[in-house]
């Protein structure tokens, strides 16, 4: 028989894994098992028990720098006001443009933002004997729906079952829950509410069922879909801003005409090659915001997704606008309250319960300013020589 000599497994401590003493021995074991040392990642200003539901085999921390860009002047229905915004990157360059995006938008008048959609999701699927068992049971759902809700929101104060949506393919019928969740990211909350909902309706005794499953990825949790781009995950969030062309040309240097003319170059670009976004970087806001304020960072994978759009007035004003379908993002619970992403969070006066829109507003506002940024950096042609002063670390 063949066998494998093993290496030495992480210590835990079966009574207490959250505290200095097995955060220390993990540092000694990691050190003599990779003969480097410790220093840097060792060294962290919080109790290791707030990390308790967070992370497995606590070891230390990874330090990432945070700038602050600001102040972003926001017209929110939540979000109201001036804003200092925390971004926590290695990349140079990154925060500074985001400034400049913001000083363009302050002299505008601010960005307007909306939430206009709130909703997460979990998709189990029923397979049947055929697709007329399949068809019958889509319809049987619809006439049960307050039962069902009803069921799934026995697991939670928070979650409200709003619709179920349902797709057809083959014999399989995939139903997507649709939930609110207050101010949790809230994919936890939906799927025990989901699976408590769905064993009710197994109980109730399925003609012809042959399987059943609580995710078969039509939820696409951690990647984005065009299910999620339509129909929405998390927050569907707009931001919005009309540019005056005197302002574009001295500011910018710049027309309103140079940079729709772009645009429609930027859309034919992402149509080519099938980009899930024809803006320039939603995704460099996000994750800066994300690590700053304690956001599960797997979800940019769905959350950097979005639309642009924009249009030149009459008058050579340039109104230009960002939509992010599915804006995965949390005030209370996760990681949000652990001790350098609760102040990052409170700083924005975004920390706690009744916050989550206002976040969503700010952070929408924070990508398209630097949208508009990026864009007019590339037509000026301030581009290259901005990471030559500003991105190199030699």
């Amino acid at each position: 028989m063949l066998t494998t000599k093993m290496s030495p497994k992480i210590p835990r401590d079966k009574e207490n894994d959250y505290s200095q003493e097995i955060a220390k021995t993990r540092q000694g074991f990691i050190s003599k098992q990779t003969n480097t040392s410790f220093h840097h990642l060792s060294q962290y200003s919080f109790n290791p028990e707030q990390v308790s539901g967070n992370i497995e085999h606590f070891t230390g921390v990874a330090q990432v720098p945070i700038g602050f860009a600001g102040p972003l002047l926001v017209n929110g229905e939540h979000a109201k006001g001036e804003y200092y915004i925390p971004m926590a990157t290695t990349e140079g360059t990154l925060v500074a443009s985001y400034n400049r995006g913001m000083k363009i938008i302050q002299a505008a008048g601010g960005v307007t933002a909306t939430v206009v959609d709130d909703c997460m999701q979990r998709a189990p699927v029923f397979v049947f004997e055929n697709a007329r068992y399949a068809r019958a049971f889509g319809e049987w759902v619809t006439e049960h729906f307050d039962e069902i809700k009803s069921a799934a929101e026995t697991t939670t104060s928070v979650g409200k079952l709003r619709d179920i949506e349902q797709y057809a393919s083959s014999k399989m019928r995939w139903l997507r829950f649709n939930f609110t969740t207050g101010d949790a990211a809230g994919q936890n909350m939906v799927t025990k509410a989901t699976r408590e909902a769905c064993q009710w309706i197994l109980s109730q005794g399925l003609d012809d069922l042959e399987h059943f499953t609580l995710a078969a990825n039509f939820d696409t949790d951690k990647k984005h879909s065009m299910v999620n781009a339509l129909r929405t995950r998390g927050k569907r969030v707009i931001a919005e801003v009309t540019l005056p062309a005197d302002y574009i040309k001295e500011t910018l240097h710049t027309t309103g005409e140079a940079m729709h003319y772009q645009r429609q170059l930027s859309n034919m670009g992402a149509i080519q090659c099938g980009s899930v976004n024809n803006g320039s970087h939603f995704a460099n806001a996000l994750t800066a915001m994300f690590i700053a304020t304690g956001q599960d960072v797997a979800n940019i994978a769905e959350s950097s997704a979005g639309f642009v759009y924009g249009e030149v007035r009459e008058n050579g004003d340039y109104y230009f606008s960002i939509t992010i379908p599915a804006l995965i993002i949390a005030t209370y619970g996760g990681g949000t309250s652990l001790a350098t992403q609760r102040e990052c969070l409170e700083i924005m006066d975004c920390y706690g319960t009744g916050k989550v829109h206002k976040l969503a507003e700010i952070m929408a506002a924070v990508v398209i300013c630097g949208e508009l940024s990026l864009s007019a950096a590339i037509i000026a042609d301030e581009w290259v020589s901005s990471h030559e002063e500003l991105g190199r670390n030699r």
